[in-house]
C-alpha cells in the first residue's frame, strides 16, 4: 500500500514536471516567433492575432502567457527578477548584498547574457524597442518594477532599501545604456565587453563609499 502511494506520487510529480516544461516551451515559442516578427516589421506592425497564428496557438493562449503585447518582446523580465532574488538570497553567509549584486552584473556581462551582457545580434532588438513608444514606456516601467523588487529583497538587511535599490539600478542602467550606445554606433560585443565590466566595477566602487 505504501509503495503504491509512493509510485502514484512519483507519477503526479512527473506529470506536473512535463506540464510545466510544455508550458515553458510554449511561452518560449511565442516569444521567439514574436521577436522575429517585431524585428522584421516593427512592434506596431505586428498584431497579437498574427503572432498567435505564426506560433500555432490561440490569441487567448498568447495573453495567458503575456498580459500585454509589450511583454512578449520583453519576455525575460521575470528572469531578471529571479536573478536579483537569487543573488541576494543565495549569497554567501556574511557577504554584503552589494558584493553579490556586483558579481551578478559582472557575470552577466561575461556570459553575454541578454539581461546584462552583449552579443552582436542585440542591436536589432534594441532598435525595435527604441522605435516603439509603447515599448519604451514598458521598459521604463520594467526598470521601476526591478527597483521595487530589489528594495523588497533588501528590506530586512539594509536600513535604506529603497535608496540602495534606486542607486544600484540607476547605476547599472546608466552603464548598460552607455555600452549599448557604443554597439548601436557600430562597435562589436568583443570591443565593448571589457570596458563595460570595468564600468560596472567603477560604478560599484563609487557606490561602495556610502553603501555597505
Amino acid at each position: 500500500m505504501y509503495t503504491g502511494l509512493k509510485f502514484e506520487s512519483g507519477i503526479f510529480f512527473t506529470v506536473a514536471s512535463l506540464r510545466e516544461r510544455k508550458k515553458a516551451e510554449t511561452r518560449q515559442r511565442i516569444a521567439d516567433v514574436a521577436t522575429s516578427m517585431f524585428v522584421e516589421r516593427g512592434f506596431d506592425g505586428v498584431t497579437v492575432a498574427e503572432i498567435a497564428e505564426a506560433a500555432d496557438v490561440s490569441k487567448v493562449t498568447v495573453f495567458n502567457y503575456f498580459p500585454r503585447k509589450e511583454d512578449i518582446l520583453l519576455d525575460r523580465l521575470p528572469q531578471a527578477h529571479e536573478l536579483l532574488t537569487r543573488a541576494i538570497r543565495e549569497r554567501d553567509a556574511g557577504e554584503p548584498p552589494m558584493h553579490a549584486l556586483r558579481r551578478l552584473f559582472v557575470g552577466l556581462a561575461k556570459q553575454g547574457h541578454p539581461l546584462g551582457g552583449f552579443q552582436d545580434s542585440f542591436p536589432s532588438f534594441w532598435r525595435t524597442v527604441l522605435d516603439s513608444a509603447a515599448l519604451r514606456a514598458r521598459a521604463r516601467e520594467a526598470v521601476e518594477e526591478l527597483e521595487a523588487h530589489l528594495a523588497g529583497l533588501l528590506a530586512d538587511i539594509d536600513p535604506h532599501p529603497r535608496l540602495t535599490a534606486a542607486l544600484v539600478i540607476a547605476a547599472f542602467r546608466t552603464v548598460y545604456a552607455e555600452t549599448a550606445s557604443r554597439m548601436l554606433a557600430g562597435a562589436t560585443a568583443d570591443e565593448v565587453t571589457t570596458d563595460h565590466i570595468a564600468a560596472v566595477d567603477h560604478a560599484f566602487d563609487t557606490l561602495a563609499g556610502g553603501l555597505k
